[in-house]
């Protein structure tokens, strides 16, 4: 028997459970008794006015709930065509006035079957635009014309990375990790073409490259000066990230063709269960489309759009006072700086290569990316390194080292690390940068870590790393000048002993206090990098590296 991966109660009563949840959390939806169909709570506002219905199969949600509910909107399948066909002649039999209107505005194939087009999310834009003219009290035949006319403007594409599986059933298709493909139908149907999965800017240029090629019979004429809404739509399982990644190279690809982007709609309109992908949805649209785009609708899912041309419009903010940062400002170099600068690369660069490490020890009680995020501080420090001096005051390049890992390492990381070097900055300067300040300055950025970060040693942080050592450091304010070296090794082997006993540790802060102790057994990835860290240090003072 097939493990259970989906959060239903069954697969028998998926559909009946959804359509509750559905009308249940909308004040504006009802269900109509013994069967599977959503209703209006308002039918009463809709007497001398067309009425909408459209359907289809389970699993596209939320494309065929809160319509504003008599004209049939049928998506171009065999079994759409049959059902809503029969329900069609079966209401002009007892005298109902009915039409029906097919979207068949797919752009997959350059020669499309006898079946002809398939009808995918741009069936969103047929429902918001024949409801709004219904709403307006327009005849039966009026909207029906209107929006057969609009049907010749719209185009739609689809890809997928992932199968989809229905309910109790084995996933509709194979694609293996790493594969996409190209122009396949929101039952899983097969597209034209798999590959390799490229960036969000190649994808999407091929889609719309495919979608306005005027070699194939299916294509959407799209040409500069053309003003279009588009819908990026999510298939189900694409993070909210991935989306708007997505959005922004939709967006960009249009305008470099010279086409006007009014407005977008970004998110779940008609999906296909769990299957990772998006469609592309394009509706070239005149005043008149984007009046009744933009036009008040009480369905649930259809998004707050702003009705404001999204090309040409600015949309950064430049901020009123401009802060010098750290980095940005001119230095000038000391008797510190080859050192300095000597051992800041070596740092980098043996963070650099420890980045898979460091990620594979988070992967056990974080997300995994903590190698990720002192590689993306380590180049950008080489890069501040490679265009300017390392100033002379060591004060002044902690300042500017907390700059850049504040802008570039981001988490809870990069704000640590920050506290910590702009705590200590004011502590050594380029008259004062002896052994003793150095120790006041380390012990006072991890106090800066502490007060603010709420953890302590013993919490399982990088701070088991760093106040063992610090605590040795602290010896440098009286050791003689011969013996600073012993102190430094002595620091750096606590510093090594206490990330090591993190195996030990129940962690009581960060993220990794949200996962059962009996589940971490490795070392805790920040103090690792801490221990790091100080050891680089060392062996570039020893001269080791």
């Amino acid at each position: 028997m097939e493990p259970q991966k989906k959060l239903i109660n069954s697969a028998e009563s998926c559909v009946d459970d959804a359509l509750l949840g559905l009308v249940r959390a909308s004040g504006g939806l009802s269900l109509l008794k013994g069967h599977r169909v959503v209703l209006r709570s308002d039918l009463e506002n809709l007497k001398g006015k067309v009425a909408l219905l459209s359907g289809g199969g389970s699993g596209h949600e939320p494309a065929h709930a809160g319509a504003s509910g008599v004209l049939l909107i049928v998506k171009n399948y065999t079994g759409d065509r049959l059902n809503f066909g029969l329900a069609a002649e079966q209401a002009r039999n007892q005298g109902v006035a009915v039409d029906m209107v097919i979207v068949a505005e797919d752009c997959a194939f350059d020669q499309p079957s006898k079946a002809g087009r398939r009808g995918l999310c741009g069936t969103v834009f047929i429902h918001k635009l024949a409801g709004a003219l219904a709403e307006e009290g327009c005849s039966l035949d009026q909207i029906v014309s209107k929006v057969t006319e609009i049907l010749k403007r719209i185009g739609t594409l689809g890809v997928s990375l992932s199968p989809c599986s229905v309910p109790g059933c084995l996933p509709s298709f194979d694609l293996p990790p790493g594969d996409m493909e190209v122009g396949l139908g929101i039952h899983g149907e097969p597209g034209i073409k798999r590959s390799k999965v490229a960036s969000a800017d190649e994808v999407v240029k091929t889609m719309i490259d495919h979608m306005t090629n005027p070699s194939s019979q299916s294509h959407l004429p799209l040409k500069s000066g053309d003003c279009v809404v588009v819908c990026v739509n999510n298939l189900g399982a694409l993070s909210c990230l991935e989306m708007a990644v997505v959005t922004r190279s939709a967006i960009i690809c249009l305008e470099s063709r010279g086409v006007v982007v009014a407005r977008v709609m970004s998110g779940l309109f008609m999906t296909s269960l769990e299957m990772a992908g998006v469609s592309l949805t394009l509706m070239r649209a005149d005043k008149e489309t984007l009046r009744l785009i933009d036009a008040k609708t009480t369905a649930p899912a259809w998004p707050n759009l702003s009705n404001v041309c999204l090309s040409g419009r600015s949309y950064i903010t430049e901020p009123q006072t401009t802060i010098k940062r750290p980095q940005d400002e001119k230095h000038s170099e000391g008797p510190l700086s080859p050192v300095m600068h000597k051992t800041l690369e070596k740092i980098c660069s043996t963070l650099l290569e420890k980045q898979e490490e460091l990620n594979s020890l988070d992967r056990a009680s974080g997300d995994g990316d903590c190698g990720n995020t002192h590689a993306q501080a380590a180049r950008a420090i080489q890069e501040w390194l490679q265009g300017h001096v390392v100033p002379g005051c060591p004060g002044k390049l902690l300042s500017v080292v907390a700059g850049l890992v504040q802008e570039k390492m981001g988490g809870s990381s990069g704000a640590l690390y920050s506290l910590f070097l702009t705590a200590a900055a004011g502590h050594v300067t380029e008259g004062r940068s002896n052994a003793a300040a150095w120790a006041t300055a380390m012990n006072a950025g991890t106090e800066a870590m502490k007060k603010y970060g709420g953890a302590a040693p013993g919490d399982r942080t990088m701070l088991d790393a760093l106040c063992p050592a610090v605590d040795e450091l602290i010896k440098l304010a009286t050791a003689p000048s011969g013996g600073h070296m012993a102190v430094l090794q002595s620091a750096v082997k606590k510093a090594a002993s206490g990330a090591e006993a993190t195996r030990d540790l129940k962690a009581r802060a960060g993220r990794a206090s949200y996962i059962s102790p009996n589940l971490v057994s490795l070392p805790d990835p920040g103090a690792v990098a801490v221990a790091t860290i100080l050891k680089t240090i060392l062996e570039v003072l020893e001269g080791r590296k």
